[in-house]
């Protein structure tokens, strides 16, 4: 399960760096020098990172059951500026926690 969250964890930050890029350098590019030129590479970049995160986060709310609707909030978080970190650091200190009172149990 570790190699799940680390997964999920990677490809949580990528698409948040890559979504500010986008927004942040892209979009202002686009509508205010009429350049393109950024939108047009990180854009689809973006689209097919989104989809790994999609994965990496359905493998790992699957590994541990996570309700659908849980599920699908950090997916979308994906899909706003900064909340993918938010949501990352959500995720890890969770799992820690589980990991945490599994280990008294035992």
């Amino acid at each position: 399960m570790q190699g799940a969250l680390t997964r999920y964890r990677i490809i949580a930050w990528i698409v948040g760096v890559v979504l500010i890029v986008l927004v942040v350098i892209g979009m202002p590019l686009k509508y205010l020098a009429d350049n393109d030129a950024v939108v047009a590479g990180v854009g689809p970049a973006h689209g097919f990172l989104f989809i790994l995160y999609v994965l990496a986060t359905f493998d790992l709310g699957r590994r541990l059951r996570w309700p659908l609707p849980r599920m699908v909030l950090i997916m979308l978080a994906g899909t706003i500026p900064f909340l993918s970190f938010w949501a990352e650091r959500k995720v890890s200190r969770g799992w820690a926690r589980n990991a945490e009172s599994d280990a008294l149990k035992a």
